[in-house]
């Protein structure tokens, strides 16, 4: 049986911030990693490309409020600095 992965130990080197912030950035990394899972059976960040990042903003997000699509955009962002990749997306 393999171990979960980790999410807050994967965004360790990366987040800065107040305690809540982090909390906050940990938390929609998880609720994120879910929906891609859920989706595309891509359970670790490692596995993931752009397009599941942009379909979980702009499909799995498209009802939500322009303020909460903003911060899990941040918490995106954060994800792609820590996985080394360049990727650009939409405010």
């Amino acid at each position: 049986m393999s171990k979960p992965f980790d999410m807050e130990l994967f965004l360790t080197g990366v987040l800065t911030g107040g305690h809540a912030t982090r909390e906050r950035h940990i938390r929609q990394a998880k609720v994120i990693q879910a929906a891609i899972a859920g989706r595309w059976h891509r359970h670790t960040p490692w596995a993931w490309q752009r397009k599941h990042l942009v379909w979980f903003l702009t499909q799995h997000m498209d009802t939500r409020a322009e303020s909460t699509r903003y911060y899990y955009l941040l918490t995106i962002r954060l994800l792609t600095l820590r996985l080394g990749k360049a990727w650009q997306f939409k405010s």
